[in-house]
């Protein structure tokens, strides 16, 4: 197998494993307000993300930056309250260009967070290759495939609550986001 195949499959694995639903539950409160027919804006979203994410990990890989486990764990359910709460008190149900863009810079800085709590292992991994390009190239597209995957899944799901069990918008989205929220505490609370 090539290290970009295996780098790819590791960031893929990294972003749908369910033991660490932490940043599966990011991605559905940041997708819970719109709908299928947003994908584009999703998705810029989601890549605004990997973006952050890339980042983190570039430069936690050159050892740039260093923050503990703890704090990291503990910071990423942060990112998942302030997301959840942000959409909980959005009044507006239509596409507003300022505050996508506003998202979009959010979801860049919770990036940077999301990535932290992965650099470490990752450090170890690519410390033992030759060069460092191919895996972080590999494993940053497989985190983006990933989220891709789940994002389509999430916003899957809510076109069957809203088209056929006719679930109106405002109420998917406060559910989710609810739901995204108290996780989000408990979470916060059990890494305290």
């Amino acid at each position: 197998m090539s290290i970009f195949k295996l780098y790819f499959n590791l960031g893929f694995e990294h972003i749908s494993d369910f033991a660490g639903y932490d940043h599966i539950l990011f991605l559905l409160a940041l997708c819970a307000v719109y709908d299928f027919r947003q994908w584009k804006n999703v998705l810029v979203l989601v890549t605004a993300f990997t973006i952050g994410h890339s980042v983190t990990l570039v430069l936690a890989t050159f050892n740039i930056i260093k923050i503990s486990n703890s704090m990291v764990e503990f910071l990423i359910p942060i990112t998942i309250l302030i997301t959840a709460l942000g959409n909980i008190f959005q009044k507006k149900e239509k596409f507003s260009k300022s505050l996508h863009s506003f998202k979009y810079f959010v979801a860049m800085i919770f990036g940077l967070i999301h990535g932290l709590g992965f650099s470490n292992y990752l450090r170890e991994l690519i410390s033992s290759e030759n060069g460092i390009f191919r895996p972080l190239l590999g494993f940053n597209l497989g985190l983006e495939f990933g989220q891709i995957v789940i994002i389509i899944g999430i916003l899957f799901v809510g076109f069957i609550f809203a088209n056929f069990l006719k679930v109106k918008k405002r109420e998917w989205n406060l559910v989710i986001s609810g739901a995204a929220l108290g996780i989000s505490i408990v979470l916060m609370v059990e890494r305290f």
